[in-house]
């Protein structure tokens, strides 16, 4: 069972979600914050396997929730709800330590695929984003060692870059391409390196930039 946490002001909203939810079997909606200093107060308690934040909300925003998590080390992997106009904010959330995002009209499928490939520790980005979204990371400080000039990824990398995409973990990745789970390791490792940064998220965003998706 996938323990889901929901932060989002609009009680239609919020309750139109936990009632969607309710009609997987696998995914629990453990509790909800209708702002944000009751999400950073409530996380923790809760322990949710995964947390859907809206980044627009009172008291503290999401980008602030985010913030305020990691700085505690109580930040579970989340995925941001967001609307068409709020590119900015969710590149400034993913750098925050967001494992991706969704548009608030998502269908209920999408949806609680992205939950379980987030609670399975793989990412929620499609690589379908925004020009302004791209054009943000250019102005990103890697913050990870990288090669200079960097090399380009070797036709595996990309297989496995893809399948990251997708939201797979290393395990899955493994079965799929009929290798190891250490192989997998390596080659994440090695992506990671060539694009200059330090998680699977920014990996997927730049691999986008770059033309690899």
């Amino acid at each position: 069972m996938i323990r889901v946490f929901l932060v989002e002001d609009q009680a239609l909203v919020r309750e139109g979600i936990e009632s969607l939810l309710g009609f997987d079997r696998g995914i629990s909606v453990v509790g909800s914050a209708a702002d944000g200093e009751e999400a950073v107060s409530s996380i923790p308690t809760f322990a949710p396997d995964v947390v859907l934040l809206d980044m627009r909300l009172p008291r503290l925003s999401g980008l602030d929730v985010l913030r305020r998590l990691g700085e505690q080390g109580a930040l579970p992997p989340t995925i941001i709800l967001t609307t068409f106009d709020d590119d900015e904010i969710v590149l400034e959330g993913l750098r925050a330590g967001a494992r991706g995002y969704l548009l608030k009209d998502v269908s209920l499928s999408e949806l609680v695929d992205a939950i379980r490939a987030v609670a399975a520790g793989g990412t929620a980005i499609k690589p379908i984003i925004s020009a302004r979204v791209l054009n943000g990371l250019t102005a990103a400080a890697p913050g990870f060692p990288h090669l200079e000039p960097p090399d380009r990824l070797t036709e595996r990398e990309v297989e496995v870059l893809r399948l990251m995409t997708g939201g797979y973990s290393n395990r899955e990745i493994a079965r799929a391409l009929q290798v190891t789970e250490g192989t997998v390791k390596n080659h994440v490792s090695s992506i990671l390196s060539k694009l200059g940064v330090r998680d699977r998220t920014r990996a997927v965003l730049q691999a986008v930039r770059e033309g690899y998706l």
